[in-house]
């Protein structure tokens, strides 16, 4: 297992849950990682990505201002927090690295290795 995401779970709208993403056995250092999510019937889109040189956050219009980025050095771990859950936010969450400096930082194609995901549900 290289990306293993954890922290879904059921909760209500207007709860908070914490998702976490642990490396190991990466062959390469990531010089992003990102959050991606899928919900029944839609395609996967982008969440959130964090730079491991210098820390830069980028989150979607969809979330921001809820759902923060976050990352341990120390222990090779990408974090986010989710605030204010809406059932909108209901989702398979993937976590995924790349290699490169990406520009295109939000674009799925781009990332190399992909977690298993993490279900969230949001009930209302």
């Amino acid at each position: 297992v290289q990306l293993q995401a954890s922290g879904g779970g059921l909760v209500q709208a207007g709860g908070s849950l914490r998702l976490s993403c642990a490396a190991s056995g990466l062959t390469f250092r990531p010089t992003q990682t990102a959050w991606f999510r899928q919900a029944p019937g839609k395609e996967r889109e982008f969440v959130a990505a964090i730079r491991w040189n210098g820390g830069h956050t980028y989150h979607a219009d969809s979330v921001k201002g809820r759902f923060t980025i976050s990352k341990d050095n120390t222990k090779k771990s990408v974090f986010m927090q989710m605030n204010s859950l809406g059932v909108e936010d209901t989702a398979i969450y993937y976590c995924a690295a790349s290699r490169k400096v990406l520009s295109a930082i939000r674009d799925a194609r781009e990332y190399d290795v992909w977690g298993q995901g993490t279900l969230v549900t949001v009930s209302s």
